[in-house]
């Protein structure tokens, strides 16, 4: 995973308070002696918290250099949450013990005046005490800045402890197992206070609970009492002698609840609304429509590009946006979103599948949610029923990329005609499967709209894009014509259909180059394919990149053969850039591509044969090499499509146009007293069914415990892998087999 450590909590002041902000409800304790160099960007990265109910005691701890004393104080009466006790000099752990004696909460989290929290920071911690009573303390996985830079994630290893420290000092813990512990020991001088406070916890036999997710940002300084502890060799000894002794009585057998949970073990937990949090609220009653978006994950591929377009481009002066996803990843994307909205929760990042729809309902009660948007979340949707029935005056619309009849017969399409009777409105990115939606699973036609997702015009400008940085990458000619192939290397694209068509055009054009930009698991197989075929002259693969538009402005064709799509994102960006494409003809391809700016390829292979074929129709083949051709040898009926394709994009396919279509669409929903009183009348329906919409989610949930499908997805792809990589279509598709194989 990419991860941008220029990209710190608190770089700005937000100012974020709750409506009511006397709620207390956790203890925020930093100690600070002459520590005001780094202080405002602590001091911010508290205050931006997505969870709003603690109070931050700081605890002047003798500081004597009065620039520090004024940058305190400066700080500290910017927010009524703030209490500064003054002692004399006591060291670390003394400033920590008079700050949790003052503690009016049951839960702590020591936090030092130079290191950082993410904005979710509090709020993660907070729940994985909250759904694990019986744990006595949560912590998250940390990144490590400044001198160092360093992602740090270690699984619990209680017996490791002893010997080694991969535990940060900053946690939410219970104030009763700390005072059990006897808080913080206190020795001459500084030593390893919080390795000796975490060994004391496992001697008293306290549990943690490990969060997923680089939230807590540890500044790594030459100048730091840990690096003098081990400049010091007589010191090093004292502190290391005091770790021995305090690891004698360390349980080793302490395990620690490790999230991600892949699978529950209480599958029919009833949900249920937590009706305490009603009157907590985050935000006043603003005049801006709060949207709550329920996705899959954060990572590269069209449909996350529409959320994160959607995401950021939203007028934020009406719109509020907040995001929550339900599938287990690295979201790479994560950065990308939190650069528009801080309201970013991964559930199984902090939760186990059963208080997913909990969860959700305290998220909407506390934040005043007014829109909840589900796309490609398949437990999202399984909450749809609960919700409604929750929240009467909730609008819930949901979009949907593409059907798959491949996987649950119909994929989220078939979810969304099971749903579409507590839905508000559908929204598809073509007409293709607006067409199923209505015909197949019989969704009215009314409450099903074509929404494009568009691509930003301006980024994707041939005008704006230096000619030849392609050509100069590769090494090759300028006067060879370049043929794209963007796209993940998977069956569902199939890559290898494409060398076929690459053999016929360069019998006609020896100098054509095929290039195929992207990575995925076959892409190895290919370049093998490729080296056997001898079409090392003419195919060459330069993996993913950052810099589409330079592709695309020394393309001559963009080639999508893909025996699926919704509409594809890279359609859009090849118009935009005036590039011809060749496509087949699925999906909703149509809605875009035509004979005025490509061609449209007949689908000769049935959706439902075995994606991974590598045998193809001749004529399939031919048709492909033919509409190529055409555009490379008649100069005017190719000029006359580059300026079809522009035109298109700007008349009809930017994002822009969908921006402006998605925000009329959201206000009418606030403004329409018709469609308030649909909603309303469709919660009351579901009210009428009693706990039916409950039992809905725990079947849901208990089957998946049945089958173990879910679970074991995860768990194959992440053996295969090494790691929990993003769930695509593809993945789970091969996953599913392999599982039902081993089955």
């Amino acid at each position: 995973m990419e991860f941008d450590f220029s990209k710190q909590p608190g770089r700005t002041y937000q100012g974020k308070k709750a409506f009511d902000s006397k709620k207390t409800l956790m203890s925020v304790i930093t100690p600070f002696y002459n520590a005001g160099k780094y202080f405002e960007q602590t001091f911010n990265s508290v205050m931006n918290q997505t969870f709003p109910w603690f109070e931050w005691i700081i605890v002047n701890d003798g500081s004597n250099n009065a620039e520090d004393i004024t940058v305190l104080e400066t700080f500290c009466k910017k927010d009524e949450r703030i209490r500064v006790v003054v002692q004399e000099n006591g060291g670390l752990a003394c400033a920590r013990n008079t700050g949790i004696a003052e503690a009016k909460t049951e839960i702590i989290v020591p936090l030092d005046a130079d290191d950082l929290i993410a904005p979710q920071y509090l709020e993660y911690v907070f729940f994985g005490l909250f759904y694990n009573p019986d744990a006595d303390w949560c912590y998250t996985d940390s990144v490590g800045f400044q001198g160092q830079e360093y992602l740090w994630k270690y699984s619990w290893d209680a017996g490791k402890l002893k010997n080694y420290n991969f535990l940060t000092a900053t946690a939410a813990i219970r104030k009763k197992a700390i005072n059990e512990i006897g808080g913080y020991k206190i020795e001459k001088g500084s030593y390893y206070e919080d390795w000796r406070f975490w060994l004391d916890m496992l001697s008293k036999h306290k549990k943690p609970v490990h969060l997923k997710g680089y939230l807590f940002w540890y500044r790594r300084l030459g100048t730091s009492m840990l690096s003098g502890i081990r400049r010091d060799k007589k010191r090093e000894k004292f502190c290391k002698k005091i770790i021995k002794n305090a690891g004698k009585t360390a349980d080793t057998n302490i395990k620690a609840i490790e999230y991600p949970v892949m699978r529950t073990d209480k599958p029919y937990y009833k949900i249920h609304r937590q009706e305490c949090w009603d009157s907590y609220k985050v935000f006043d009653s603003n005049s801006k429509i709060k949207i709550l978006m329920i996705i899959p994950w954060m990572v590269m591929g069209g449909a996350d590009k529409f959320n994160l377009d959607l995401v950021a481009g939203l007028d934020k002066d009406k719109f509020q946006l907040s995001i929550i996803s339900t599938v287990p990843s690295e979201h790479e994307w994560q950065q990308k979103f939190a650069e528009y909205t801080d309201e970013i929760f991964h559930l199984p990042d902090f939760l186990d599948p059963v208080y997913y729809a909990e969860f959700v309902a305290y998220y909407i009660q506390t934040r005043g949610i007014n829109v909840l948007m589900v796309t490609n979340s398949y437990r999202g949707y399984y909450m749809i029923p609960w919700l409604r029935k929750q929240f009467e005056d909730l609008c819930i619309i949901d979009y949907v990329h593409m059907e798959e009849w491949y996987w649950k017969e119909g994929g989220f399409a078939r979810l969304s005609g099971i749903f579409g009777a507590v839905l508000e409105k559908t929204y598809v990115c073509n007409s293709s499967t607006r067409k199923v939606l209505i015909e197949y699973f019989g969704r009215n036609e009314n409450d099903v709209y074509t929404m494009h997702i568009g691509v930003d015009k301006d980024k994707f400008n041939k005008k704006a894009i230096e000619p030849g940085r392609l050509y100069q990458k590769l090494g090759v000619h300028i006067d060879r014509p370049i043929v794209l192939f963007p796209c993940r290397i998977t069956p569902q694209k199939r890559p290898f259909m494409l060398l076929k068509i690459a053999e016929k055009v360069k019998e006609v054009i020896p100098e054509v180059l095929f290039v195929v930009v992207g990575d995925g698991e076959q892409l190895k197989s290919l370049i093998a394919e490729i080296e056997k075929d001898n079409l090392n002259r003419n195919v060459v693969c330069i993996g993913r990149t950052d810099d589409m538009a330079s592709c695309y402005r020394d393309a001559k064709i963009t080639l999508i053969c893909s025996i699926k799509e919704g509409l594809a994102l890279t359609a859009y960006e090849s118009c935009a850039m005036g590039v011809p494409v060749v496509s087949s003809d699925v999906g909703g391809q149509k809605d875009l591509i035509d004979d005025s700016v490509g061609a449209l390829i007949p689908m000769r292979q049935r959706e439902d044969n075995d994606f991974d074929a590598r045998k193809f129709d001749i004529g399939e083949i031919e048709d492909y090499a033919n509409a190529i051709l055409k555009l490379l040898s008649d100069e005017e009926f190719y000029d006359q499509c580059s300026v079809n394709c522009r035109h298109k994009v700007e008349r009809e396919f930017s994002t822009d146009v969908m921006l402006m279509k998605m925000e009329k669409e959201l206000m009418s929903f606030m403004a329409d007293k018709e469609q308030i009183q649909k909603r309303r009348e469709k919660a009351l329906a579901v009210k009428g069914i009693g706990n039916m919409p409950e039992e809905l989610y725990t079947m849901e949930l208990a089957e998946e415990e049945r089958t173990g499908e879910n679970g074991a997805i995860v768990s194959i792809i992440s053996k295969v892998s090494g790691k929990i990589l993003p769930v695509n279509s593809r993945r789970r598709e091969m996953a599913i087999r392999i599982y039902r194989k081993i089955k």
